[in-house]
Order: C-alpha cells, then sequence, then structure tokens
C-alpha cells in the first residue's frame, strides 16, 4: 500500500504531531477558561453545548456555539485548499497562517454574546491545523480533539490482538497525552496571564513555522517536510498534490 504520510518522514511528523497536539490542548484550556467554557477545538462538547442551549431555548448561546462550530469547519476547509495549493511550501504556509490568526484574535473586538469575533480567529486556526499533518492512509491527524485518538487506540489495541494495527496506532496515545498535557499548561499560563496566554500559542506555532521554513529553504523536496500525497482526507484515487524529491539512499 503507498503511503501517503506528510511529512513523509517520521522524524519530523512525530515531532510536529505531538508539539502541535500540545498546542491545540494548550489553546483549548485557555479559551474554555477566558470565554465562559466555549471551546475552540472541541467540536464535540461544543455540538453538546448547542443541543443544551436549543433545548432550554437559549437561543443567543445556541447561536454562539453553532457560529464557532461553522468556524471551525471553515478552517478545516480553507487549511485543505492550502495544503493542496502550497505544495512543498505546505507545512511553512498552514503553520505561518496559524501563528498570524492566534495573535489576530487579540486584536478583535469582543462583539456580540452570539457572535463572538474575538475568538473566530483563535477557532478558525485551530481548524486549519487539522489539514496540516497526514497519516499513512492520508487521513488527517487528529491534532486538535481527543475521541478520534481514544477511539483508534481502542481499535488499535482490538486490533493487535486479532492480527495487526494500522500504522497510525502507535501515535495514538502520544497524541492524547500532548493533547492533555497542553490543556495543563493552557491552564496555568490563563491562571497568571489571561487571555494574553494565547500569545504562548502563537509565539510556538511561529517557532515550528521558522523551523519548518528554514528546512524547506535548505532541503526543498526533502521527505522532512514533503510528501508524496493527495491532500488531506482525499478518495484513494486523487492525484497527488506534493512531491518529495527521490533518494538513492535511506529517506530524510
Amino acid at each position: 500500500m503507498t503511503d501517503k504520510s506528510f511529512p513523509a518522514s517520521a522524524i519530523t511528523r512525530v515531532p510536529l504531531a505531538l508539539l502541535l497536539s500540545g498546542l491545540a490542548g494548550c489553546a483549548d484550556a485557555i479559551g474554555f477558561l477566558e470565554f465562559s467554557q466555549l471551546f475552540m477545538s472541541f467540536m464535540s462538547g461544543n455540538t453538546t453545548r448547542f443541543g443544551a442551549a436549543v433545548a432550554q431555548g437559549e437561543w443567543d448561546g445556541a447561536t454562539r456555539v453553532a457560529s464557532v462550530i461553522a468556524v471551525f469547519c471553515l478552517g478545516a476547509f480553507a487549511g485543505t485548499l492550502v495544503a493542496a495549493w502550497a505544495g512543498r511550501w505546505r507545512l511553512p504556509v498552514l503553520l505561518w497562517l496559524q501563528a498570524s490568526l492566534l495573535c489576530l484574535g487579540l486584536g478583535m473586538p469582543e462583539g456580540p454574546v452570539p457572535f463572538p469575533f474575538h475568538v473566530y480567529p483563535v477557532v478558525l486556526a485551530l481548524g486549519m491545523q487539522n489539514a496540516t499533518l497526514q497519516d499513512a492512509d492520508g487521513r488527517s491527524l487528529a491534532l486538535t480533539y481527543v475521541t478520534g485518538a481514544v477511539v483508534r487506540f481502542g481499535t488499535g489495541l482490538a486490533n493487535l490482538l486479532l492480527h495487526k494495527p494500522a500504522d497510525s496506532f502507535w501515535i495514538q496515545a502520544p497524541l492524547w497525552g500532548a493533547l492533555s498535557s497542553g490543556a495543563v499548561v493552557g491552564g496555568v499560563l490563563h491562571h497568571y496571564f489571561g487571555e494574553a496566554a494565547f500569545l504562548f500559542t502563537a509565539a510556538l506555532a511561529a517557532g515550528l513555522a521558522l523551523a519548518v521554513t528554514v528546512l524547506t529553504l535548505a532541503k526543498p523536496g526533502s521527505r522532512l517536510i514533503a510528501g508524496t500525497a493527495p491532500a488531506p482526507d482525499a478518495p484513494a484515487d486523487a492525484a497527488p498534490v506534493t512531491v518529495v524529491r527521490e533518494r538513492a539512499t535511506a529517506p530524510s
């Protein structure tokens, strides 16, 4: 079976996945504490809140949560298009966009209760984050939520007994740990800095963006920062949108 991982090399893909998952957990905890228990990346929780608000006739609250879910979906939509368009610059472009959006929220007006404008840039950034990396099957790695990681870990354990798990099984538990650790860090940062704690997540995204920009310039087409894969979650017969430089030696 064709390996559709992005980046192709686990040397960079796994650390990036863990750091980005930690970033998402951190941002989610900051937003949850700062914005009246509104999730920045955990759309399952927001969906439950939406249902409860509708059931109780709290239309401002229902609109508030629904708008956040829509913006997160827009982020995933835009991130996938950027991933397809940017080619070998996919990682730098997506990470710089995320860093910029995480900063932008701090300068946005609060907006009315149903439409929290200052939340949208953060949610948009985290939606885009899910288009950044792909597993061996071409699926976007679940970087901003744990339900998928927990389910894939559980089914992977079963498949470990039945036959063998998918290649992406081994990263699921570390992803959960990274997201949980990031949430702890986010809670501590919010305690001391309030909403300004988002600057920490922006700085982490910018640091990762700078690192992959340097790698892209120094090693164009390297498996460290590229891959031969369709856009995230594309059908099996979709054409590749990124190109890896072929090497006669061991993959870099």
